[in-house]
């Protein structure tokens, strides 16, 4: 009885485990309530605060957030600057790529006005012509077919449309103005066509 009002002062009880046989055995007396009293602060004192505990593992959680929001922040920014490293030398390397047809393209020039063969030079810019189509092709750029081609709105830029004799052209692209180029499948420029009505 005296046990039990103890443990109800505090609000807690005593784990019937924890307490030895001999205290069982004990007779209740001053000196005995003093010590079960002693023994029962004693396992309070040992027993962790659930708020204490709350706030530790809040404590951790927040602090875990917080690294891994760091984290995805450096991330985020290393990605945005190796893409824009990514494009500035993509662009360079294609760039680089471009000066032989310069170079090319200022001996044509040179012997334009040097020469009085015609038919010299037009080979010459044949040659210049078809290198740099090799190039785009290397590149992945190539020209989008469009003549005698069914009209597609998503892949052709119509200018006019002209009336067609034969029935059979009605709805397709009857003539290119500018040409059109994608880059593998993504069309980069829309050829600009004349579609048969």
């Amino acid at each position: 009885m005296h046990i039990f009002t103890i443990m109800k002062e505090n609000n807690n009880y005593i784990n019937p485990e924890e307490l030895h046989d001999d205290d069982m055995n004990l007779e209740l007396t001053e000196e005995n309530i003093d010590e079960l009293k002693s023994k029962v602060e004693d396992n309070l004192a040992e027993e962790i605060d659930p708020v204490q505990e709350l706030q530790e593992k809040y404590n951790e959680l927040n602090n875990s957030y917080l690294r891994l929001h760091a984290e995805f922040d450096n991330f985020r920014k290393r990605t945005m600057k190796e893409k824009a490293d990514i494009i500035k030398s993509g662009g360079e390397r294609v760039l680089t790529d471009m000066l032989p047809f310069a170079d090319d393209f200022e001996r044509a020039l040179q012997a334009l006005h040097e020469a009085e063969d015609k038919a010299a030079m037009v080979e010459g810019m044949d040659l210049i012509y078809s290198k740099f189509v090799n190039f785009l092709n290397q590149h992945g750029v190539k020209e989008v077919e469009t003549v005698g081609q069914p009209f597609d709105a998503d892949r052709f830029e119509a200018i006019t449309t002209v009336p067609v004799q034969d029935k059979s052209q009605k709805g397709l692209v009857i003539d290119c103005v500018q040409k059109g180029y994608q880059l593998n499948d993504k069309i980069i420029r829309y050829p600009k066509v004349i579609v048969g009505e």
